[in-house]
């Protein structure tokens, strides 16, 4: 009898152990993906080392919308997409490599405006500055499009983003919600009507470097200012600037990417970032689909970053520096969004290294905090456990508004900066993170100590806290934007930041497949 129980048990233990691995397997089969060790790049550009340009930069007023054009600038969507063609041409004297610059993007098509008609007819021309902007994005993606893999990429792109805010005016919603009025206790800067306009872009196309009579790579920039009244041929002087500039280092061969921001007394609030996203569907912050570099989407846990960061100037105490700053877009059911905005939540986590900033969690401010941390073993540690939370590893942590179960304490992340409600994890070096190849002290990445980072973004976004509507299935963390950059918030002079990335890589299992890419 008991050898016949012995055996029966050692039957079920290995049952159980078949339905485990098998539930398992259905649970990776579920969340999109069967996972190995090997990686590959999921970006057009890995590692920044194409010969060609494909470059765009977009402009968000304070709600990630347009809201006003610029005068005489069009509508703030620009590319560059330049190719290099090269050949060698014979001589009495020998072999010549003689090389040209191919423009794909000429200057009509970066100052179309709302309501201009588009050179091809597939693109619809609407008189919507929001809309436009959109629709123009597409248009650009199309004149720079790449076919060099399964599915086509577009661009790297540079965002601008203007942190004035308007409360007489109602161009922003709150939570997704257009209201009447807007009532709150919120500050934000704005010097009077206007505050919330979009910049003056200027242009330097692509042209060649030579070394001698070799033609080395291709260099060029965008600059401008958010002040409709400065002269930048007089010097920067007083007003706001912002200026990206491309050129190839010639040991690696990657893109330097040069970035330059400064803000002003009008314009204490500005954003710039070099942004990764998703070849197509909703971008990290916005609720239209974009274009991108990445044709394969990074989901947690499994994916990395690369990248060369070098900070020359920081921005004083209030900027708030983004190693990396991921941000995607699922419901509080855990369901993928769709484009409403009444429902979509923005999902955003950041890596600040300015040390300069501190940790908003603390033991006695515990409504900046999560209400739980994981820690690298799994373990679940709850904010009011004040001897083993880890509170200096956070900056701060807010709620999305439209969130009907939330834990008290808690604070709601702001209502308008983005068009739909958003929740914020914003993280500070510390050894808790140090495990996935993020800093781990205050300094460390800052002026002067330029490094290349192997980052994996997947298992650190995988223990982040995130809010769902109670049981309701965990919501696949797929990330539709990877930005470095920084945001100076509320300056109280001018200040100025001045950086460089380079190598700029986002790796994915090899062997990795995506469910329902549509549905991002």
């Amino acid at each position: 009898m008991g050898s016949l129980f012995s055996s029966c048990w050692i039957l079920v233990l290995v049952l159980l152990r078949l339905c485990a691995l098998n539930l398992a397997d259905s649970v990776l089969k579920k969340n999109g993906f069967v996972s190995k060790n090997n990686y590959v790049s999921a970006s057009g550009d890995p590692g920044m080392k194409s010969p060609n340009v494909r470059v765009a930069l977009e402009a968000w007023n304070f709600c990630n919308e347009v809201g006003m054009e610029a005068p005489g600038m069009g509508s703030p969507r620009l590319a560059e997409c330049a190719d290099l063609h090269c050949s060698v041409q014979l001589s009495d004297s020998g072999g010549q490599r003689k090389c040209e610059v191919h423009q794909k993007v000429n200057e009509s098509d970066n100052r179309l405006k709302a309501g201009d008609k588009f050179p091809a007819e597939e693109f619809e021309s609407v008189t919507d500055p929001d809309l436009f902007a959109v629709e123009k994005e597409l248009y650009l993606a199309s004149l720079c499009e790449v076919h060099q893999s399964a599915k086509p990429w577009y661009f790297w792109m540079f965002m601008l983003k203007n942190g004035n805010f308007d409360k007489n005016t109602t161009i922003c919603p709150e939570n997704g919600k257009h209201v009447s009025k807007i009532i709150t206790s919120r500050n934000f800067p704005c010097f009077g009507k206007g505050c919330m306009n979009q910049p003056l872009i200027y242009h330097n196309y692509s042209r060649l470097v030579y070394s001698g009579s070799q033609a080395l790579y291709l260099n060029g920039g965008f600059f401008g200012t958010y002040d409709l009244d400065a002269d930048l041929s007089r010097g920067v002087g007083n007003n706001s600037f912002f200026s990206i500039s491309w050129k190839k280092n010639l040991g690696t061969g990657s893109w330097i990417f040069s970035h330059k921001l400064t803000t002003s007394a009008k314009y204490p609030w500005l954003m710039l970032y070099l942004r990764s996203d998703a070849t197509e569907g909703f971008n990290g912050g916005y609720h239209y689909k974009g274009r991108g570099i990445m044709s394969k989407l990074p989901e947690s846990p499994n994916f990395k970053v690369k990248l060369t960061l070098d900070v020359k100037r920081g921005g004083g105490p209030n900027s708030q520096f983004y190693l990396l700053d991921i941000g995607s877009c699922w419901k509080n059911n855990g369901k993928p969004c769709d484009g409403d905005v009444l429902t979509d939540v923005t999902r955003y986590s950041e890596m600040i290294i300015n040390p300069a900033t501190t940790s908003w969690c603390r033991p006695d401010n515990l409504v900046s905090c999560p209400p739980y941390h994981v820690s690298s073993t799994g373990e679940i540690i709850y904010r009011n456990d004040t001897s083993r939370f880890p509170y200096s590893a956070y900056h701060l942590y807010c709620s999305p508004g439209n969130a009907e179960h939330l834990e008290a304490p808690y604070d709601i992340c702001d209502p308008y900066s983005n068009p739909q409600a958003q929740e914020l994890v914003q993280i500070l070096p510390h050894p808790e993170w140090a495990v996935h190849g993020y800093p781990e002290k205050q300094g460390d990445g800052w002026i002067g100590r330029s490094r290349t980072w192997e980052l994996d973004v997947g298992a650190l976004s995988d223990r982040l806290y995130f809010y769902q509507d109670p049981g309701t299935e965990r919501a696949r963390r797929v990330w539709t934007s990877l930005n470095v950059g920084t945001e100076i918030y509320v300056s109280r002079e001018g200040e100025t930041a001045e950086w460089t990335v380079s190598d700029f890589d986002v790796l994915v299992p090899e062997d990795a497949t995506y469910f329902s890419d549509s549905a991002y």
